[in-house]
């Protein structure tokens, strides 16, 4: 049975965003979903791994989020009747050059190293934790930060040491974006500031909880693509689209089929690749300015990748070494912490550092890109409106994905809502009812709130 209004509408990409965008949609429209690869999800991707007797599933792209800043998120969760459970959101530093560790979880596991008991150099570092985080809130309440300004600016203007720079503030940023060192320093001040200060961290105390889906991050894809299940395309790569006055064309390796519209749900560089020559002036200087990155990942059970203090382990635990600022993250994830799992084995999950690990302990490899965020993909994000549903490309095209706002999960739906809205449609009147949350009691903000995807 047609809706009234209703639209043959094609989404592009099998993605978080891809998927809640045809959810949204399939409400009123006829969605038919096209994804390029063999399964749906994109940084969803849980793995099941049978180990000395024992089967877990292991998350290794999307992972957490809280219950202060993934509203939508969230309430999709409610709508479709998908558990979530509580996890620790633990961050640690170490350097493997030199004997230096701590986690900021505990006040026990920030001297997990019992010699900083007795370190000078490391209470300026904690001093200079709380001087930034009151500075930070300060100067983003009163306006003080330049749009034109860089952290990395800001870090030297304002005279924060080096071992702030480059045992916390730079590391808990770079793990949160999947980022160098020389990255983080080129980010927007503003932008940086703005989300430490609503994910809780530039707070001792007052922050959100963190959840993990139970039983793995894909759990909620049946449900999410159920209304649309057999109208979805794998294997189906798009190599172009074409816009007309009267409607869009996919082409696949299959053919081209007809549209009324088009979301290209895939990465910036993605969509610019797939509409080709036919991407009008705007398109180009918009998607063309905010551009991705790959990073290695690894499932792996090397426990060497870890602190060398077992009182040190977090969930997130920041490799330093002689690398250079502008060389990749090096972090791993403990995912026996942040999956709860009733696991013998420890399972962890590195970033760009696969030549460390024990190749007879490596279970997968992964490669994921990730948006990098600059000064001019700041100003091109707000340019949204120029080329989504734009008469230059006959009103007939739409864009969303995680690259719009901050990379992660929570908006990846909301740029999807936020197109489904222009297209008549909305989110589920699912209350926002995140579980209880447990009081935190973190010396040191605990880690970042990137969901790792």
């Amino acid at each position: 049975m047609s809706v009234p209004g209703s639209q043959r509408i094609a989404v592009i990409g099998g993605g978080i965003s891809g998927m809640a965008e045809a959810f949204y949609l399939s409400a009123r429209h006829e969605v038919t979903l096209f994804e390029a690869g063999p399964r749906l999800g994109g940084h969803t991707a849980t793995v099941d791994v049978a180990l000395n007797g024992e089967r877990h599933a292991v998350d290794t792209g999307f992972i957490v989020f809280n219950d202060w800043t993934y509203p939508h998120f969230i309430r999709l969760l409610n709508t479709l009747g998908v558990a979530a459970q509580p996890t620790e959101m633990s961050f640690s530093v170490h350097e493997t050059e030199r004997d230096f560790e701590y986690n900021g979880h505990t006040l026990g596991s920030l001297f997990a190293q019992r010699s900083n008991l007795a370190s000078p150099g490391f209470y300026r570092l904690l001093g200079d934790i709380v001087r930034f985080n009151r500075r930070a809130t300060r100067d983003l309440e009163a306006g003080r930060l330049p749009d034109g300004m860089t952290l990395g600016d800001y870090l030297d203007q304002q005279g924060y040491g080096e071992a702030f720079q480059r045992r916390y503030l730079l590391p808990m940023g770079a793990a949160i974006w999947s980022a160098s060192l020389d990255d983080l320093r080129g980010f927007p001040l503003a932008f940086f500031v703005r989300f430490f200060r609503n994910h809780g961290l530039l707070n001792i105390a007052n922050r959100p909880q963190w959840y993990t889906v139970k039983g793995g991050s894909r759990a909620y894809i049946p449900a999410l693509t159920a209304p649309y299940a057999e109208r979805i395309r794998l294997n189906a790569p798009v190599a172009a689209v074409t816009r007309d006055a009267t409607g869009v064309t996919v082409t696949t390796a299959a053919g081209s089929e007809r549209f009324d519209r088009v979301v290209l749900a895939c990465h910036a560089d993605q969509a610019l690749k797939i509409l080709g020559s036919d991407a009008t002036p705007a398109e180009r200087e918009v998607l063309g300015a905010m551009p991705y990155q790959d990073n290695e990942v690894v499932l792996h059970t090397d426990t060497a990748l870890l602190p060398r203090r077992r009182r040190a382990w977090a969930s997130w635990n920041y490799r330093l070494d002689r690398r250079g600022a502008s060389d990749a993250v090096s972090v791993t994830y403990n995912m026996n912490i942040l999956q709860r799992l009733d696991a013998d084995t420890t399972f962890c999950v590195t970033l760009n550092d696969s030549q460390s690990i024990d190749p007879s302990r490596i279970l997968r490899r992964f490669t994921y890109a990730h948006p990098r965020f600059t000064l001019e993909g700041q100003a091109a994000q707000a340019r949204h409106g120029d080329i989504c549903g734009a008469p230059q490309s006959h009103g007939r095209t739409h864009f969303c994905g995680a690259y719009w706002r901050n990379g992660f999960h929570e908006d990846g739906v909301w740029s999807a809502l936020r197109v489904a809205q222009k297209l008549g449609c909305d989110e589920p009147a699912a209350p926002f009812e995140p579980p209880t949350a447990i009081p935190a009691h973190q010396l040191l903000p605990d880690g970042g709130p990137g969901d790792m995807g």
